[in-house]
């Protein structure tokens, strides 16, 4: 099954929790803090594999979760860090954050990749806090959150040669013929509901990846058919191959038509370089015809090729053009700025808002570090009202109003105010 698009739901690891711990070793009565530190929870990955074509991996699999960091341990040992989860995707696949609507990035390269969310740092653990007017701290943080995502995989496949035309046109029964491709074929328009991939040899040092694009029609920039679904995929393709049907009411006019879908969609797919061929010349019919036909493309500039795909007459002349063509086309270029993704924009910057049981506290840095709180400890969140302190959001809860037993909702957590 051939899919190219699918939402997946991303989250990155935890960080360990760190440890409060003291020494205890006999003839050492009073030992020191020795809790460790919890390690690192696993980044999410997105990697590109050359031998994938399609995204049907996600068919049955939406949902990419990281491992949690360990946590820390008693004689100053880290806890393991988790190992990273890396997602594979094939060559040509589009990364887009849902909420934002941004592209995140636009993977074309073999091995290419991209850390989509970063694991969450461990927790430190208690000897980290020793200082010289504290020697034995009770304090510990919790390790970090890890970063989630929804995103959405558009796959745009990446061929040297794009063949297209109307449905029924002998797309399918071309690709066969030049490749090893074995795409279903039938005698009924829309037999292709999917892309197909094939590679045709042209000589001992040279192929091409050519791509069966199912047949366009008339609207299909505005989705009409199949259109949305596919007319994408041409814009990865360097060379097309117009395949013309022959025995068409009128071969020129669908020639036009098509370009015209390809224009309206995108206006550079018009600028492409295109062959044109007019298949089924095995019929007696289309012989009959060939002159008219072939009259009609030369007055537009077009030296149009006759072929067949069925008897496989011209197919070489078809591919060494096609092959001399993309000798002159540039490779395909992603383009140089795109946005990489950076989940943490403004840590510093929180938003104070009334909510009817009290008021509430949205903010990266203050959500976090509210995350990261022992809160059955007395220290931690003594340390806590420090970095509220520190951030300037006590300063405004008291500009707001807020009142002697007011709630105070940060993350997932219920807090009273106390003055």
């Amino acid at each position: 099954m051939f899919i190219d698009e699918a939402i997946l739901y991303i989250r990155s690891g935890k960080g360990g929790d760190g440890m409060v711990h003291f020494r205890r070793e006999k003839y050492i009565p009073r030992g020191g803090p020795d809790g460790g530190d919890g390690g690192r929870g696993g980044d999410v990955i997105i990697k590109v594999s050359p031998t994938l074509n399609t995204l049907y991996q996600f068919h049955h699999k939406q949902k990419f979760i990281a491992e949690d960091g360990v946590k820390g341990a008693k004689s100053n040992r880290t806890g393991h860090s988790a190992d990273d989860l890396v997602i594979i995707v094939p060559p040509g696949t589009l990364i887009t954050n849902i909420d934002s609507g941004e592209i995140i990035a636009d993977l074309v390269d073999e091995d290419q990749e991209i850390l989509i969310c970063k694991g969450g740092r461990g927790g430190r653990g208690n000897a980290r806090f020793a200082n010289s007017r504290d020697q034995a701290p009770r304090l510990a943080e919790r390790g970090e959150p890890g970063q989630e995502l929804m995103i959405k995989l558009e796959l745009k496949l990446i061929a040297d040669v794009g063949i297209i035309g109307v449905p029924n046109a002998g797309k399918s029964t071309l690709l066969a013929a030049l490749t090893n491709a074995k795409p279903k074929i039938a005698e009924y328009p829309f037999t292709t509901i999917e892309p197909n991939l094939g590679v045709a040899r042209v000589d001992d040092d040279s192929s091409l990846v050519i791509a069966d694009i199912p047949g366009l029609i008339e609207g299909a920039h505005l989705g009409t058919g199949l259109g949305f679904e596919f007319l994408k995929h041409i814009q990865r393709t360097r060379v097309l191959i117009h395949l013309l049907d022959g025995l068409a009411d009128n071969p020129i006019l669908d020639f036009a038509q098509i370009n015209t879908e390809l224009s309206l969609f995108d206006p550079d797919l018009a600028k492409k370089h295109q062959l044109v061929a007019v298949n089924k010349m095995d019929l007696p019919d289309v012989k009959n015809r060939w002159k008219d036909i072939e009259s009609a493309l030369k007055k537009k500039g077009i030296s149009p090729i006759p072929i067949s795909a069925v008897s496989k007459s011209n197919l070489n002349i078809l591919l060494y053009k096609s092959a001399e063509l993309l000798l002159s086309t540039p490779a395909f270029a992603v383009e140089p700025d795109l946005p990489v993704y950076h989940l943490r924009s403004d840590p510093h910057k929180y938003e104070i808002k009334r909510v009817p049981k009290g008021w509430q506290i949205k903010g990266e840095s203050i959500e976090r570090a509210a995350a990261m709180t022992f809160w059955e400890n007395y220290e931690s969140m003594r340390r806590f009202q420090r970095i509220l302190e520190a951030l300037g959001i006590d300063d405004d809860l008291r500009k707001v109003g807020i009142k002697e037993g007011d709630l105070v909702f940060i993350g997932e957590y219920e807090l009273e105010w106390k003055d």
